[in-house]
């Protein structure tokens, strides 16, 4: 039987698939136990160039390189595979919102500007100077009004665009989310649709152990007071534990005055002296704190290690009850302030146990981060929102105008899976009164908020359902199903982690004449 091939993109073959030569048989290759015996061949590309790269070897190419010639990085199969992956979550997504009675709706990209927490990408306008359009953060302000439409259940796969710096996890331009809002609903509405949704996703695209719903819901305190992190990895089974009071009473200088928490490293695990120094090193290097303390307990339940002897045993024995540390654990100690000493626990939490393999690889955890703290203490000293500004507080009006700001707990949550968070969302603030003095708390007039959210507030006017919602990463799903250690593995073509779309060469400078059609004069200063 005579078959066409198009092996690659300079040649067409007309020829015949038969098995090789037994003394050809290639195991190592997929193609290993046939070949191709052309009659005819067509040269496609007559002008062809030397490829940069070999294909089946591009994940050992520098990754600028990679996205330079991104239309060649994807003909390799695990590229291939990545996108077939996206192709069919994003199906199986849909379907499961349609299921449950959610209408796609399609929201603006070009829009207004509004503070939502990152920098937004402005675009100018050629019809009215001086003003600009921006593309949206998320689509936060339109599904709300959606919910004073009346469309009780909103979805779509939404693009979202924020100047922010990138990450491993985070592309610095776009990304897309599945954004949803449903009206007349509570914090646990919301979680009885997604969790199923997010369940059925990784058991649907994975092999591995997915945990099953309900999923865990940890105070926002509490989780970092355990684990150090407000995105914890539940795969990791060492838990932080606050020891200050312990300290509080004796005299060691590097804890006075600070928050000492620690965390105990079961027996059985490697903890050499080598291991001990490695920690010590990374908590000073990569963490930047002052020194790691450790002991390590004996099998009488002595302590042994460098601040052994300044513990006293009425307090020996306080310690190793508090921290359930029994014969041959060994126990490290960080001291810090509070705000610091959280951050730098949980980084030496993780890779206590990362070093230790203590980390179950093939499995999936998630939790729900929940009664996040409405406002935080900028850089800047300035009081700000901690999370979404249009979220409902868990206190009455009267309460918020008495109590401390920083005391003020929000009904906002995040989902987390093995330490990565999946989604922000929230109960939305759909009472004028209570947004008015939200934002006044942070600093906002009546008249800034409504200047800068004029949509959002005029619509409150007209009566608003409660209503709440929430956006799961499209492209972190993908991040975790398919294993890869970057978000633009997962994206075809991906800006590089300084902003730069290396194949299509943006940003790029743009004509004197296209600028004056927009009214922009570029004033670049060093």
């Amino acid at each position: 039987m005579q078959l066409e091939f198009r092996l690659n993109q300079q040649f067409k073959y007309l020829g015949k698939v038969r098995l090789r030569d037994k003394e050809t048989i290639n195991e190592a290759i997929p193609t290993g136990k046939v070949e191709l015996f052309s009659e005819k061949i067509e040269i496609l590309g007559k002008r062809t160039k030397p490829l940069p790269f070999e294909i089946s070897k591009n994940r050992e190419v520098r990754e600028d390189l990679r996205l330079e010639y991104r239309f060649l990085d994807l003909r390799a199969r695990k590229q291939l595979e990545n996108l077939k992956l996206r192709a069919k979550l994003l199906q199986f997504l849909r379907t499961q919102m349609i299921e449950q009675g959610f209408l796609e709706v399609q929201t603006p990209i070009l829009t207004a500007s509004s503070p939502e927490g990152a920098r937004d990408y402005l675009v100018p306008s050629r019809q009215y100077p001086g003003k600009f359009y921006a593309l949206p953060q998320a689509p936060q302000q339109f599904k709300q009004m959606l919910m004073v439409s009346g469309i009780d259940r909103y979805f779509q796969i939404a693009p979202c665009f924020r100047d922010e710096d990138a990450r491993a996890d985070r592309s610095p331009g776009e990304f897309y989310q599945l954004d949803m809002e449903m009206a007349f609903a509570s914090q646990e509405d919301v979680f009885e649709v997604m969790e199923p949704v997010i369940y059925n996703t990784f058991k649907e695209f994975s092999d591995k152990k997915i945990a099953k719903y309900p999923f865990p819901r940890i105070p926002y305190k509490e989780a970092m007071d355990k684990y150090g992190s407000d995105k914890p990895d539940l795969r990791n089974p060492l838990v932080i534990v606050n020891v200050t009071d312990v300290f509080e009473k004796l005299d060691i200088k590097v804890f006075n005055g600070k928050v000492v928490k620690t965390i105990t490293l079961p027996k059985g695990a490697e903890a050499t002296r080598t291991f001990y120094d490695e920690m010590t090193a990374f908590a000073i290097n990569e963490c930047k704190a002052k020194g790691l303390a450790w002991l390590k307990v004996g099998e009488d339940k002595s302590l042994q290690g460098p601040i052994a002897k300044l513990i006293p045993d009425d307090s020996r024995l306080e310690l190793l009850e508090k921290t359930n540390t029994k014969p041959g654990d060994s126990i490290f100690f960080i001291a810090e302030k509070p705000g610091i000493v959280e951050k730098l626990a949980g980084q030496i939490r993780q890779e206590i146990a990362i070093k230790q393999n203590l980390i179950n690889k093939d499995e999936f955890d998630f939790c729900w981060i929940v009664d996040f703290p409405m406002y935080e203490i900028a850089d800047n000293g300035k009081l700000e929102f901690c999370h979404n500004p249009f979220s409902m507080p868990q206190c009455s009006l009267e309460e918020l105008s008495t109590k401390d700001p920083l005391d003020i707990v929000a009904y906002q949550y995040d989902i987390v899976c093995n330490g990565v968070e999946l989604s922000s969302g929230a109960v939305r603030n759909h009472d004028p009164e209570v947004m008015i003095k939200a934002f006044e708390i942070a600093n906002y007039t009546e008249e800034e908020v409504k200047k800068k959210f004029g949509s959002l507030y005029n619509a409150f006017q007209f009566g608003a359902p409660p209503h709440a919602g929430i956006a799961p990463g499209v492209d972190r799903m993908l991040m975790l199903l398919t294993d890869e250690e970057s978000i633009r593995e997962v994206i075809a073509f991906p800006m590089n982690s300084k902003a730069q779309d290396l194949l299509m060469k943006a940003p790029s400078e743009v004509s004197k004449r296209q600028l004056e059609e927009v009214h922009i004069k570029v004033d670049i200063r060093d």
